[in-house]
């Protein structure tokens, strides 16, 4: 009778765990203790994975720490639950605790360790566990060798992770996922795309977690048909159109491909807007030079009942500064702590610096700076250096650009800007000091580039660099386009 009530509370346990049902869960739980069923090794891991699902944590880790006996299974419960919850220290502590109990991991603890790795960036550790992996014959796990290669590429070792790709008979979306990810992270979009087309062209079939790092890759590289490709794709899937991240990622593709009618007409048909959708569609409108619509729909979200946090308060900041609201910004930045109770940030000042710098009320940019209470960052310093570049102030822009010298001693673009400072003001000793400065430390000027994607390919163009095979052609009609731009309106 004993064991068949064991069997019962161990069923009511389960049930529990695919509706995620913390209270009958606890119910049952109750009703173990009355009947002294504890301690026994089933029924305490039943317990452990239905408060893990549930993200009680603290529960879980209670239960488990009374638990006289834990068996492999256990173990591996509670360290993938802690990553789950992106609490990587956390799971990396427990493993330390499995392996002094003398146990040795399966291919079941592994998948979590290599998130936890990838989680903290500990590509060291990571590696360890790789050649542990391959000295008890993991390794052709489906599921171990794709988070060993989601570890390598979250790590920026993507010539580990890409030696691991192609070493892979089996290939499913998470593997290409971790992949693209991986590429786009690492600023390689288009190798990002070209993998994503590599995907199709196998025949695998694209999920929820795929289409946000291929927009990513999109909007990075300016290819706006390939955006809208996918975009269609996931107009035809009712699962993919109603996810609020695929949405957010529409709108952010769209914004960097300059179409703000698309990123508009992708937010009206969103059916859950959270507070990263409001974030990017401030952000879009004040990255193009729409402060006062960025303004109007911040107040809108805020009818709506939606918070802002951090992020948006960065958003709607920087949309005045690209505006010229200054009355704006100073309200809103006055409202953050006061209203919200949201403590101004390093980016939050920066933002303040620059909206002031850019009206040149520099002495007042610079006040706010020494009344900050935390140390000012590079960031800060470099709005108002370039603020001062603009309105040609000497004295601010040595006192930015020494702060600055101090904190980015190789960034080449400070001794650069001051120098510019002191050639419009015709300071020539100050011009020739600068330069000599940065012979000294061996920095040189990154030239500047535009680019263009024009049929799938990308077309970079450098300055001074004449080295495109139709530099003739652009030339002419550059020079063709020059000449009608200075003509009265009407000719031409």
């Amino acid at each position: 009778m004993a064991q068949q009530n064991v069997v019962s509370m161990s069923a009511l346990l389960r049930n529990c765990i695919p509706l995620s049902s913390i209270n009958p869960g606890k119910q049952t739980h109750a009703q173990i203790l009355a009947l002294g069923f504890l301690p026994h090794v089933t029924l305490q891991t039943d317990l452990l994975l239905m408060y893990s699902k549930c993200n009680h944590l603290d529960d879980a880790r209670r239960i488990f720490d009374e638990m006289p006996e834990r068996n492999m299974h256990s173990w591996n419960i509670l360290i993938s639950s802690y990553c789950q919850s992106s609490l990587f220290n956390e799971a990396l502590s427990v493993f330390n605790g499995f392996l002094n109990a003398g146990l040795r991991p399966d291919h079941f603890t592994f998948p979590s360790l290599f998130k936890a790795c990838a989680g903290i960036r500990d590509f060291y550790l990571g590696k360890k566990l790789h050649n542990w992996v391959i000295r008890l014959g993991f390794e052709e796990y489906v599921i171990v060798k794709s988070s060993i290669l989601d570890m390598y590429a979250k790590c920026g070792c993507l010539d580990g992770a890409h030696r691991l790709f192609e070493t892979m008979t089996q290939r499913d979306v998470v593997v290409w996922n971790a992949m693209i990810l991986g590429l786009g992270r690492a600023g390689f979009s288009l190798e990002a795309l070209c993998a994503f087309r590599k995907m199709q062209f196998d025949g695998v079939k694209m999920d929820s977690r795929t289409i946000p790092s291929v927009l990513n890759a999109c909007g990075r590289e300016g290819d706006l048909l390939k955006g809208k490709e996918v975009h269609g794709q996931v107009v035809k899937n009712l699962a993919f159109s109603c996810d609020a991240v695929i949405g957010n990622s529409l709108m952010d593709m769209y914004a960097k491909c300059g179409c703000l009618d698309d990123l508009s007409r992708v937010f009206a048909n969103m059916r859950d807007r959270n507070l990263v959708t409001w974030t990017t569609l401030i952000s879009c409108y004040g990255v193009h030079g729409k402060g006062k619509e960025s303004l109007v729909l911040f107040e809108e979200m805020i009818a709506q009942g939606i918070e802002p946090n951090c992020v948006t308060f960065t958003a709607v900041l920087a949309s005045c500064s690209h505006s010229g609201l200054v009355d704006e910004g100073h309200r809103i930045f006055e409202s953050m702590k006061l209203e919200y109770g949201v403590e101004p940030s390093v980016e939050h000042y920066a933002c303040m610096v620059d909206l002031l710098g850019r009206i040149g009320r520099l002495q007042e940019a610079l006040e706010l700076i020494k009344g900050m209470q935390q140390e000012p960052s590079a960031s800060i310093w470099g709005a108002l250096l370039g603020a001062c570049q603009t309105h040609k102030n000497v004295d601010l822009g040595e006192i930015a650009a020494f702060k600055l010298f101090e904190l980015e001693t190789a960034n080449s673009s400070n001794y650069i800007a001051l120098c510019s400072i002191y050639d419009a003001v015709g300071k020539w000793d100050g011009v020739s000091k600068m330069r000599q400065r940065m012979r000294e430390l061996g920095l040189v000027k990154t030239p500047g580039c535009s680019w263009i994607n024009m049929k799938g390919r990308v077309h970079r163009f450098y300055q001074g660099d004449i080295s495109h095979p139709m530099k003739n052609k652009i030339y002419e009609i550059l020079n063709l386009l020059s000449k009608m731009m200075v003509l009265p309106e009407g000719y031409g």
